[in-house]
C-alpha cells in the first residue's frame, strides 16, 4: 500500500542516547535490545472507518518521537504499520451509510496519508493492508490448527465452522503465558474482552477468551476462498503475520493505544509466539488515551475531534503537534478546544525567540533536550526547556530551531 512522502530532518551535531521506554509487559523503564545498530518498530494502524482523530495523532506522534530518538542516536529505524481495511466496524459503517465497504476504506486510508503527512509524521517502510496479505494469514491459521492450536465453532449462519486460538493449549505447548503483555487480572480480561473485539459469551469456545482466528463467510460480508475455505480473518492473526513478515520475530517494540493492550496485543503476542517459536517484541510500549468534552474519545460515543478539520481549518501542523506534546505520551489526558490556541502561542513565542540571542550554549540545551527525550520520550521537559531557552536566549538560535524541527517535528 500506497505511504506518504518522508520528511527531512535537519542533521544536529554529535549524538542523542537510544531512549529507555516504559515497557508494558513488565512495568519497567527499559532500554529494548538493539541489534547491528537497527531498531524495528510495529505500530497497529487504523480501521479505515472514521480517520482521523487527535486520540489516532497522539498515538502515531508518540512512536514518531521514538524513530526521531532512534535516529538522532545514529540508530537506523524500520518501521512497519498495518490497516485493518476489512473488520466489522468498517463493515457496520459502510452498511450505515450505503457505501461500499471498499471505497469507505479507500476513502479514509487516503485521508489518514494526508493527515500524517501534513502533521509531517514519518511515515512506515511497511505500510500493509489486510486484504493484501489474505492468503498468507490463511496460512498462518492453518499451521496453528495442525499444530493443534486451533479448533472450530459451529456456525449455523455460517457458510463453514469459525476457527478459534486455544490459549490453554498454547500456553502448555509455546512460551507464550496468558498475561505475558496484559498486567490485567482474569476477571479484567473478560471485561476488556467484551469491549473491545471479543466475544466472551459465545456458546462452543473452549475459554470465554479465546480470540477469533477465523470468521467463516456469512451472507452479505466479504470473504475469500482459502486453505480454510470461504471467510476473512480475525483481527490479531493479522498484525501477527504482517509484523513478523514485515520486521521477523523478535522486533524492537511494538506500540499502539493503551487500549490495545488487552485483547489486541495479548493475543498478537500468543498467535505470532505460537507460529514461530519466539517472542513477538522485546518491548511493548503503550500511550495514554485523550478524552474531549469529559469523555475518551470514541466512536461510538462521537466525542472526536479530527485533524482534517484542524487543518482545514487554518491550524498550524506545528501548533497541533505542540498541542499534544504538552502532555506525556504515557498519560491520559483531555483536548480542549482553547488548547490549540495555548499551542499556537507558544510556537509563536518560539519563532519570535529565533531572533533572540544570549549567552547561553545552544548546544548545552541541545543536550538536555536529547536527555530528555531519551528518558521515556519526556515532552513536557523538552517543551519546557526550549520555552527557557527562547525566552533568555541563546548563542546559536538556529541550532535550536534545527534541534526542534528534528527531535520533535516542530518547524519554525
Amino acid at each position: 500500500m500506497r505511504t506518504w512522502t518522508r520528511p527531512e530532518l535537519p542533521e544536529l551535531p554529535g549524538e542523542g542516547t537510544a531512549p529507555r521506554v516504559f515497557n508494558t509487559a513488565t512495568g519497567r523503564l527499559e532500554h529494548p535490545p538493539i541489534e547491528g545498530g537497527r531498531a524495528t518498530l510495529y505500530v497497529c494502524g487504523i480501521t479505515p472507518y472514521d480517520a482521523t482523530h487527535l486520540g489516532h495523532a497522539a498515538t502515531y506522534l508518540a512512536f514518531d518521537l521514538l524513530q526521531r530518538s532512534w535516529i538522532d542516536a545514529g540508530i537506523e529505524a524500520v518501521y512497519a504499520q498495518n490497516i485493518t481495511d476489512v473488520d466489522d466496524p468498517l463493515l457496520e459503517r459502510a452498511n450505515a451509510t450505503g457505501v461500499d465497504w471498499r471505497e469507505l476504506a479507500e476513502s479514509q486510508v487516503a485521508l489518514f496519508r494526508s493527515d500524517m503527512h501534513r502533521l509531517g509524521m514519518l511515515p512506515p517502510e511497511h505500510f500493509v493492508a489486510v486484504t493484501e496479505c489474505i492468503d498468507e494469514i490463511a496460512d498462518a491459521v492453518q499451521r496453528l490448527r495442525e499444530r493443534g492450536l486451533a479448533y472450530t465453532v459451529p456456525s449455523p449462519d455460517a457458510t463453514g465452522e469459525d476457527l478459534y486460538f486455544d490459549t490453554a493449549a498454547a500456553s502448555e505447548q509455546t512460551q507464550w503465558r496468558l498475561g505475558d503483555v496484559a498486567p490485567y487480572d482474569r476477571e479484567l480480561m473478560s471485561l476488556l474482552s467484551a469491549e473491545r473485539g471479543g466475544d466472551p459469551d459465545r456458546a462452543g469456545k473452549r475459554d470465554p477468551l479465546d480470540p477469533l482466528l477465523w470468521r467463516a463467510a456469512r451472507e452479505g460480508e466479504p470473504s475469500w476462498g482459502t486453505v480454510l475455505g470461504l471467510g476473512r480473518p480475525g483481527w490479531h492473526i493479522e498484525c501477527a503475520v504482517i509484523a513478523a513478515r514485515a520486521l521477523g520475530n523478535a522486533f524492537t517494540v511494538q506500540g499502539g493505544g493503551e487500549d490495545l493492550v488487552f485483547p489486541h496485543h495479548e493475543f498478537t503476542a500468543a498467535h505470532a509466539t505460537a507460529l514461530s517459536g519466539t517472542p513477538l517484541a522485546h518491548a511493548y510500549c503503550h500511550v495514554g488515551l485523550v478524552s474531549y468534552k469529559g469523555h475518551k474519545m470514541s466512536k461510538s460515543r462521537g466525542n472526536l475531534v479530527f485533524v482534517s478539520k484542524l487543518l482545514d481549518g487554518g491550524a498550524d501542523p506545528s501548533a497541533i503537534r505542540l498541542g499534544i506534546l504538552a502532555h506525556h505520551y504515557r498519560s491520559e489526558w483531555e483536548w480542549h478546544d482553547a488548547d490549540l490556541e495555548v499551542a499556537a502561542r507558544r510556537l509563536a513565542a518560539w519563532r519570535a525567540g529565533l531572533e533572540r540571542t544570549g549567552e547561553e550554549p545552544a548546544a548545552t540545551v541541545l543536550q538536555r533536550l536529547r536527555a530528555a527525550l531519551a528518558n521515556d520520550l519526556d515532552t513536557p521537559v523538552m517543551l519546557a526547556t526550549l520555552d527557557a531557552a527562547f525566552d533568555g536566549g541563546v548563542d546559536e538560535p538556529q541550532l535550536l530551531a534545527d534541534a526542534a524541527e528534528a527531535l520533535l517535528g516542530v518547524k519554525l
